[in-house]
């Protein structure tokens, strides 16, 4: 009897272990993921012991009603005691196996700043229905975004800046409606931005900078109504830049230097109220300065430098409420430099180089 109460009890823990630990499934899926992995110095694949991946697995985070692991967050730098412990960030080595995708109910993937995990983005990614959140900043990924990320319908954050991804912008990314942080920066991403970028309503930041991207800036990105942050510089964009973009209700910073812009500055860009960083530096952009300044003109930094910009600095530009940082040189701007804000705080370096710009801070007319 006491034998058949033991074996009765064991079963029962058994079970119940299984019920309240992550799926067998789930675990093998990870241990493989894990095998396509090297860290050498930080050991936080340590804690991947036992049969419950949803106790103490470094990173690893379970749905509390379902069991099934729900985050994987390896991050190589960190505030966490680990790193600390260390004196150093991590780094790792490998790739991103596909058996990640066997974790169906992922809702985030984070493997940032490891700077040495190579391979391609899995495929198989874009099958994970749940998925909310891809990070993958700061490693050696390569390879392109995968051609269905569209199918990822939840998705909120797309980040594979600091890589070394190529290919083009899919076309389908522009089907992920509730898309808010996108940030592609610093990468070998070649082509054109999808003429229909605009569809992507709730983005809020686009970070398209240090890339390849050719073609024209399309005009639906100023439809995007909660665009804050649109940075496309250090890239081979050509063509006019859209006029409506100075109409984006709450567009702040907008990035375009270093490109082949040309056409000339549309005015309602110098006429916002929002508009506080606004650098087109390095293009081809001619005709005048708009003279369209006025007390809601707030810039913190505005950079018009190597251009081929002509004619004088508008007058109105000292009735702005507020400009920090001007940069004009590098133009051909000729007349006399206006006096009073915000040109008594400004060095020579701001209108240096251009045709025959004269008074303080350079000669005298």
């Amino acid at each position: 009897m006491g034998v058949v109460f033991f074996f009765v009890t064991f079963l029962l823990f058994a079970v119940t272990a299984t019920v309240n630990g992550c799926p067998p499934l789930d675990r093998a899926a990870l241990m493989a993921f894990k095998s396509a992995l090297h860290e050498p110095y930080l050991g936080i694949f340590n804690s991947w012991t036992g049969t419950d991946c949803c106790r103490n697995w470094y990173g690893i985070s379970c749905d509390p009603t379902t069991h099934r692991v729900a985050d994987v967050n390896l991050r190589g730098e960190s505030e966490d005691p680990i790193f600390e412990k260390a004196g150093r960030s991590g780094y790792m080595t490998g790739s991103i196996s596909p058996a990640i995708c066997k974790l169906t109910r992922l809702s985030s993937i984070t493997i940032a700043d490891w700077k040495g995990i190579t391979g391609e983005i899995p495929a198989c990614i874009t099958s994970l229905p749940f998925l909310r959140v891809l990070d993958l900043i700061g490693n050696r990924i390569s390879g392109p975004i995968p051609s269905e990320i569209g199918k990822l319908r939840r998705l909120t954050v797309l980040n594979v800046a600091d890589n070394l991804i190529s290919g083009e912008v899919p076309t389908s990314l522009v089907n992920i409606a509730g898309l808010m942080h996108l940030d592609l920066r610093n990468n070998q991403i070649s082509g054109e931005i999808p003429r229909e970028f605009g569809k992507l309503g709730m983005l809020s930041r686009a970070l398209l900078s240090r890339n390849r991207i050719s073609g024209t800036i399309p005009s639906s990105m100023a439809n995007i109504y909660r665009m804050a942050d649109l940075d496309l510089s250090l890239n081979q964009l050509t063509g006019p830049i859209p006029a409506s973009f100075g109409k984006m209700p709450v567009l702040s910073t907008l990035n375009l230097d270093g490109n082949r812009i040309t056409g000339q500055i549309p005015a309602t860009l110098l006429s916002s109220s929002g508009l506080s960083i606004l650098n087109l530096s390095r293009n081809a952009l001619i005709g005048n300065i708009p003279d369209v300044f006025g007390s809601r003109s707030y810039f913190t930094a505005l950079d018009l430098s190597y251009n081929n910009l002509r004619g004088p600095i508008p007058k109105s530009i000292s009735s702005a409420s507020y400009i920090g940082h001007l940069d004009l040189s590098h133009n051909h701007l000729c007349g006399r430099i206006p006096v009073g804000s915000p040109f008594d705080h400004l060095e020579a370096s701001s209108f240096a180089y251009n045709d025959c710009l004269c008074g303080k801070p350079l000669r005298a007319c």
